[in-house]
């Protein structure tokens, strides 16, 4: 696609933007239907998310500018009760896919498309109440009518790439493969390739690495994986209004999974793959902005009032949270203690033990540059707040939006000013009760007083149903869509799994164990 004007754009900068001159929110109809016919377009292609959190797809061809017109206008109608199992009667099953015009992209797969995701509408008009996206979209409008802020959020996708070995050069070490570079790390190029389309797509990937996890090859009873070479890699993306960042992970999910077919490789987001092998989280940072400005950090230097609000909340829902954030059996074979994930609720400062983490944030430092390039002079430029909180319970078998919505009434509970919903707990002193120093897993007297997180899917469902209340309020979460995560986690029957893998013999124990990681390779 060529370059139209001479605005100053960078290389990764959406094709479109660089062909339209304007950013992706001020994309108009008009604009598609400029590209469509300069640049031969020969489909629309509509994204949305479907019940189980994976991006749909319907493909339109494109014959004539009408028929192009009315698409983009109008959207397109499908069957929700094929998408929406239980949840959509089959007699008014019809919705609407409608585009949303700041998320187009030309598709990197199929450069003749130009896709969308889309928004779910009613026969009336109105946001599908059930959709996860809009469930998403109605927490955080609901955070913003009660704070007056802006809730931000950004995910770590980690993943694990599994593919035929190479070779036997430079062989990769166990566990010691935290930002490991070629030759050591062998899918490099791949990774690049991801990084790539989804900073086209998305304009919000902040950087990506070699993580922790490696695996010679990986012995299972499944043929897709079995024997295969595996890597864990992970993109971070950037801060972006929390119901957004909801698309950029479907968004990243589908395109490391699809660059990783087209490389005859495999990624998976599963919670673990092999025992003493690092799993795979999907941390999610929090930031609080006023008028556009981060206001984590008081004029103290210390975390503001609102930032301890914020913290204050996600304890109070920290339990019920993993019913969106752990959705599979393995999940609780990686939340164990001495493997960077959690196994309490409380919070800290740095500390990869705690279920929340401060994580450094440039608080007292400006233009770090001038320290290590004497002949810099120090910047004149405005100063950027970059502190957040990290959400570490979380795993890649998480439902993505509905995660998020959750993190986003969570949100909203500590800056409600009705405390009849507080009960026993104000969001303060929550933050206050559950700091911690030091790592937690070290003091046994420490350990014993703080709360646990589930151990299962099935204690997480029961969790959920008895805290419903947290998210159906004020209409946000619909009771269909919480029976339904709540049924989802029950089917596990996981609850006296560890138990039962204990009292196998070695051999079984180890084989079942690897059964029960590999089952759901691809459940979000």
């Amino acid at each position: 696609m060529a370059k139209k004007k001479s605005k100053s754009f960078f290389a990764l900068t959406n094709p479109l933007s660089l062909f339209l001159d304007k950013d992706p929110v001020d994309f108009q109809r008009s604009d598609f239907l400029r590209i469509i016919e300069s640049e031969r377009i020969e489909r629309i292609t509509f994204h949305y998310a479907g019940l189980d959190g994976k991006l749909k797809e319907l493909w339109i061809p494109v014959a004539n500018r009408f028929q192009a017109e009315i698409v983009l206008a109008e959207g397109e109608r499908v069957d929700g009760s094929s998408l929406f199992k239980g949840m959509v009667d089959t007699s008014l099953s019809d919705l609407y896919v409608v585009p949303v015009y700041r998320t187009a992209f030309i598709n990197p797969f199929d450069p003749r498309s130009l896709d969308f995701i889309c928004r779910y509408l009613t026969r009336d008009g109105e946001l599908a109440p059930f959709a996860p996206d809009n469930i998403l979209g109605r927490a955080a409008q609901t955070f913003r009518n009660t704070s007056g802020l802006e809730l931000f959020a950004f995910g770590e996708l980690e993943f694990f790439l599994l593919r035929e070995k190479v070779n036997s050069h430079y062989p990769a070490q166990k566990q010691h493969g935290y930002h490991a570079a070629a030759p050591f790390l062998k899918s490099g190029e791949i990774l690049n390739e991801m990084v790539r389309i989804l900073a086209q797509i998305t304009g919000a990937v902040k950087y990506a690495h070699s993580e922790v996890g490696y695996v010679e090859s990986v012995r299972s009873d499944l043929k897709e994986i079995a024997g295969k070479e595996a890597e864990q890699l992970e993109i971070e993306f950037l801060p972006k209004p929390i119901e957004e960042m909801g698309d950029c992970l479907a968004l990243g999910r589908w395109v490391i999974r699809q660059v990783a077919y087209k490389n005859n490789a495999v990624a998976t987001f599963t919670p673990k793959i092999e025992e003493g092998v690092a799993g795979n989280g999907l941390h999610i940072h929090l930031e609080l902005r006023r008028d556009g400005e981060n206001i984590m950090v008081g004029a103290d230097g210390n975390l503001s009032e609102e930032s301890r609000r914020l913290i204050g909340g996600l304890i109070e829902y920290a339990d019920s949270l993993t019913a969106f954030g752990n959705t599979v059996s393995s999940a609780y074979l990686r939340l164990v203690p001495n493997q960077e994930a959690p196994t309490k609720i409380c919070w800290s400062d740095l500390n990869r033990s705690a279920m929340i983490r401060v994580p450094l944030g440039w608080r007292n430092l400006h233009y770090l540059a001038s320290f290590v390039n004497p002949k810099e002079a120090e910047s004149q430029g405005p100063r950027v707040e970059r502190q957040t909180i990290e959400l570490r319970s979380p795993d890649g078998s998480a439902h993505v939006y509905l995660l998020l919505a959750g993190i986003a009434m969570a949100a909203d509970w500590a800056f409600r000013q009705d405390e009849s919903l507080f009960q026993h707990n104000l969001p303060l002193e929550l933050a206050d009760q559950f700091y911690i120093k030091g790592n937690v897993f070290s003091d046994v007297e420490l350990m014993k007083k703080l709360p646990n997180l589930p151990r299962s899917c099935v204690e997480s469902s029961r969790i959920l149903l008895e805290r419903r209340h947290l998210y159906e309020r004020e209409g946000v979460f619909p009771p269909s869509v919480i029976d339904y995560m709540a049924a989802l986690l029950r089917a596990e029957n996981d609850e006296f799994m560890n138990q039962r893998l204990a009292d196998l013999p070695a051999d079984d124990r180890l084989h079942e164990t690897r059964r029960i990681m590999h089952k759901d390779l691809h459940r979000h």
